[in-house]
């Protein structure tokens, strides 16, 4: 008789460098409408179980950006259908291991969530916010998915013994935008 290992001991010898329990993420944006439900939904693909994703906003607009929805599909293939737009609030009795800031206004006004989480700050601009022809809003939001796609890439490959507050909080320092100090943020 063939005799299988439990998941949690296959995962620790597929991937050694894990925790056996995800680590739990929060990703925040002022209206939870875009960035961080792209962030939310990318973690959630990119991470293979290693991360358990959410987001949230500090002033929710209550609908979730359909282009954000979009750029998941067309881009990622992901089906983000399910996403809604929700207050911080929502989390605040929650213990996260990570929160990450995907704006600049939520990163000032950022709440202390139990647990002490490693906290990071990975601002882009907002997509939302672009004005211009659909095609070149559409153009925007792939620009922006792909920025925050390049550092949960980062992210997601740093191995357990190096998911520390100064390693995780330079990702946000890379990956710059053509033109991002003028964009709104």
């Amino acid at each position: 008789m063939l005799r299988t290992l439990p998941v949690q001991i296959e995962k620790q010898i597929a991937y050694p460098f894990m925790n056996p329990i995800p680590y739990k993420v929060l990703i925040l944006c002022t209206g939870n409408s875009a960035r961080s439900v792209i962030g939310e939904y990318l973690l959630r693909q990119k991470g293979k179980g290693r991360f358990e994703s959410y987001s949230a906003g500090s002033h929710p607009t209550g609908k979730v950006n359909p282009l954000a929805q979009w750029v998941l599909k067309e881009h990622y293939g992901i089906d983000a259908s399910d996403a809604r737009s929700k207050s911080w609030d929502e989390f605040k009795n929650v213990k996260f291991d990570f929160v990450i800031t995907v704006c600049d206004k939520a990163a000032e006004a950022c709440p202390i969530f139990p647990g002490h989480p490693i906290t990071a700050h990975f601002g882009s601009p907002d997509p939302a916010g672009y004005e211009g022809t659909e095609e070149r809003k559409k153009w925007f939001f792939v620009q922006v998915a792909s920025q925050i796609s390049r550092r949960l890439d980062l992210f997601c490959a740093l191995p357990d013994s190096q998911l520390e507050p100064m390693r995780i909080r330079t990702i946000g320092e890379q990956h710059k935008l053509e033109g991002e100090s003028q964009m709104v943020r």
